[in-house]
């Protein structure tokens, strides 16, 4: 007999995250709640709408001192760049003012007419510290925060043991550990619709970004193109599997801006989706 599923859940980054656990440590609740921790973690250092987050001190102080930071934040800035650099600034964590002005929340430190551009970030790896150039600069790290959460939820479940889970932010995200009894992996769908294609992960991240799947008061895409500055074009569901949830989120938005998978597009990754050539 299979055994029952643990489901877990809780609400941040604007989303639902749930965990799925089926087999590991006799405490699966301990690690699964120790999971959901980790994540509130995160939203509460990287949400932009609260004056008291991390997010919100670097957009207040980074254009006229250095911010320090822990390793694990570092860590997080310095891969967001390094998707940057790679996607030829298709991905950008400097999006918050394109946010505002197209229709969405301003930050909790008013980003709307701000500078976009993620050459105005400078990070110091001997001191781990972030700062700006401009000092119109304003972060806004929704398109890679979810993956990053997870990334670190997971961490916490393989170190308590725990061999067969699926974790998921907003379906967008997922993250699957071994597989379920009796099949090969985790089947997961890309949309919602019923005829949406199937995906089988084991011990691996999918990260789906879709731009009309939300829309601002104002009708634009919640995805924006910070090279043409504007909503990025509807191309449909666009899927990137690999070991890291937080890199498979930020390039499936880049491949939406793009249209295409780039050259650079990292080894171990892999675009699932049709709608965007290789």
């Amino acid at each position: 007999m299979n055994p029952e599923p643990l489901r877990l859940a809780s609400a941040a980054m604007a989303t639902r995250f749930e965990l799925v656990l089926l087999a590991g440590p006799s405490d699966l609740r301990a690690a699964g709640e120790a999971a959901l921790e980790e994540i509130a973690r995160w939203h509460q250092l990287l949400n932009r709408f609260a004056a008291d987050s991390l997010v919100s001190h670097i957009n207040r102080t980074a254009a006229f001192q250095p911010v320090r930071l822990e390793r694990d934040t570092f860590a997080l800035f310095r891969t967001a760049l390094e998707v940057w650099r790679a996607s030829q600034g298709a991905f950008d964590i400097t999006v918050a003012p394109l946010m505002a002005g197209n229709g969405f929340a301003d930050s909790s430190v008013p980003a709307r007419g701000g500078r976009v551009g993620s050459d105005t970030l400078v990070l110091d790896e001997r001191d781990w510290t972030i700062r700006f150039k401009d000092a119109g600069t304003s972060l806004d790290l929704g398109g890679i925060a979810k993956g990053h959460a997870l990334d670190c939820a997971n961490a916490i479940l393989r170190d308590a043991g725990v061999t067969s889970a699926l974790l998921h932010g907003g379906t967008s995200s997922v993250i699957a550990i071994g597989t379920p009894p009796e099949d090969s992996g985790w089947r997961v769908a890309i949309g919602s619709a019923v005829d949406a294609p199937v995906v089988m992960i084991r011990d691996e991240a999918l990260s789906v970004s879709d731009a009309a799947s939300q829309t601002s008061l104002t009708g634009h895409h919640h995805i924006v193109d910070p090279l043409l500055q504007l909503p990025a074009h509807d191309r449909g569901a666009v899927a990137v599997t690999g070991p890291s949830a937080a890199v498979a989120e930020a390039w499936s938005t880049a491949l939406v801006v793009l249209g295409r998978v780039p050259l650079a597009f990292p080894a171990g990754y892999r675009c699932i989706a049709s709608a965007v050539p290789a």
